[in-house]
């Protein structure tokens, strides 16, 4: 994991008030105050850090709190509506922050208890006592100036004690950071593109832009000097990794085992010199080069990165390589792969590559094989044989469209049945609209012919980062 893949997004937080209220019901902002400190102790549990800054209900504190949050930088910014505020205590401070703003249009329970309510007696109490629930009274009102002022902004509505209200701000919390990790990841690319694959082909211009990645284009020669350089201690290091991680099989030779171990060493003294997060790779060059014997042994070294948040894409396929970074911040895996059949009988698609994997998300024992010809490609080596983790499941594509990036993305399920054993990874995906109408769709499209797939759906996730990106987001099913 790079350095930017821990780091604490900061949160920023503040609700919202009418100074007026506060002599005219008592124990009101208190009360308001302690709703807010809920919000902000379950955000702490989402793995942020929260900037609460309290409660704006003037323009004067409102210019004061907003000072705050932008010196302290803060990556998002939560308006909390404990009760009705002016458009004019709000305005100044997302004017200030600059950040994507989301508001909290979060009541303290489903519904006033029209009964003890009405019984209080006394209107005076029984306004304040409203005005703790009347948060909707401040939505269109926001939203009217915010149209009019050019700010973005998206909704949180339900209650405290709604499980919904909590998911969608913790994917909002998720989908900020991986929007941080993207911002602050360093792509390596090696190599160079599989000649004639148009699909392929990416503009590293436009993909710096759309997620601020920063690209580091290395050498094969600096991975031949690590390599060349290898130990017999750290070989056999190697080599006890494979084995604790993979079931090696008995067929794979010793040979090819070393020659797969010193390849791994050396990636890894690659990722750690220029402190990249993901990486995409291809490489042919004259039959029998030196650099052929490091690009045909890469699979397993390759395999183990991914599966520890360095996400590698094969075919130099620089989308992938993001799209498999998204799927990894967010937790979820992210495995290299493309289409591979169809099965009609049982209206299935199957998805698979010949590397490299990730072993995080694997169902069941994740195999270790010889391979005798790499499909397409020079040489021969060792690959990984495995299935997707059976269950519902998420695949993703960073699309370059002719206008614009968008993420590709549809849920669908992980299921049970034969694969073909061809040492790739390989599994059997099913999707609400059937197999024909998902290939359709996917394709018509435009995405390359490789996609990342996660374990578990996180549409909505990824739905709150392109937002958070600017970016568009086309859900298939």
């Amino acid at each position: 994991m790079n350095k930017t893949d821990s780091k604490k997004i900061k949160v920023g937080l503040f609700g919202i008030g009418l100074d007026t209220y506060w002599p005219q019901f008592e124990g009101l902002l208190e009360r308001l105050e302690g709703y807010q400190q809920q919000i902000a102790t379950k955000m702490e549990s989402f793995g942020a850090e929260v900037v609460n800054v309290g409660l704006v209900d003037s323009p004067v504190v409102a210019r004061e709190k907003a000072q705050v949050l932008k010196t302290e930088d803060v990556d998002i910014l939560f308006l909390y509506i404990s009760t009705y505020a002016l458009s004019s205590t709000v305005l100044p401070v997302v004017q200030k922050v600059k950040c994507p703003i989301v508001i909290l249009n979060i009541q303290p329970v489903a519904a006033i208890d029209y009964e003890s309510f009405n019984a209080l007696g006394d209107r005076g109490k029984m306004t304040g006592e409203w005005l703790a629930h009347c948060q909707a009274c401040s939505v269109p009102e926001f939203a009217n100036v915010f149209n009019r002022a050019g700010i973005d902004y998206e909704f949180v509505t339900g209650h405290l004690g709604e499980q919904v209200v909590w998911d969608e701000i913790q994917d909002w919390i998720d989908a900020t950071k991986v929007a941080s990790i993207m911002q602050n990841n360093r792509l390596g690319v090696l190599g160079h593109y599989y000649a004639g694959m148009l699909d392929v082909y990416s503009d590293l211009t436009k993909q710096s832009s759309a997620f601020g990645t920063h690209i580091e284009i290395v050498e094969m020669c600096e991975v031949k000097k690590y390599r060349d350089a290898v130990t017999n201690d750290e070989v056999g290091e190697k080599i006890a990794e494979f084995q604790s991680t993979f079931e090696v099989i008995d067929a794979c030779e010793e040979e090819e085992l070393v020659r797969a171990a010193k390849t791994s060493i050396a990636l890894d003294k690659l990722v750690k010199n220029h402190d990249l997060g993901s990486l995409a790779y291809y490489y042919e060059g004259e039959s029998g080069n030196e650099y052929e014997n490091i690009v045909t042994s890469v699979i397993a070294g390759n395999t183990l990165l991914t599966g520890k948040n360095v996400p590698v894409a094969g075919e130099y396929e620089v989308k992938n390589a993001q799209a498999m970074k998204i799927m990894d911040a967010f937790g979820v895996g992210g495995s290299f792969s493309e289409f591979y059949a169809m099965d009609f009988n049982d209206d299935i698609v199957m998805l698979g590559h010949d590397g490299p994997a990730h072993f995080a998300i694997a169902e069941g024992n994740v195999q270790l094989v010889p391979l005798p010809v790499y499909h397409g490609k020079p040489g021969k080596g060792l690959s990984i044989q495995m299935t997707v983790k059976h269950g519902p499941v998420t695949l993703l594509s960073v699309v370059e469209g002719k206008d614009d990036v968008f993420l590709l993305v549809a849920e669908g399920e992980s299921v049970e049945g034969p694969i073909l054993q061809i040492g790739n990874t390989n599994s059997r995906y099913r999707f609400s609209i059937g197999a024909r109408a998902f290939m359709n769709e996917w394709s018509k499209q435009g995405p390359s012919h490789h996609c990342a797939i996660g374990v578990g759906h996180i549409a909505n996730k990824i739905d709150k980062l392109g937002k958070l990106l600017n970016l568009r987001v086309v859900s298939i099913c």
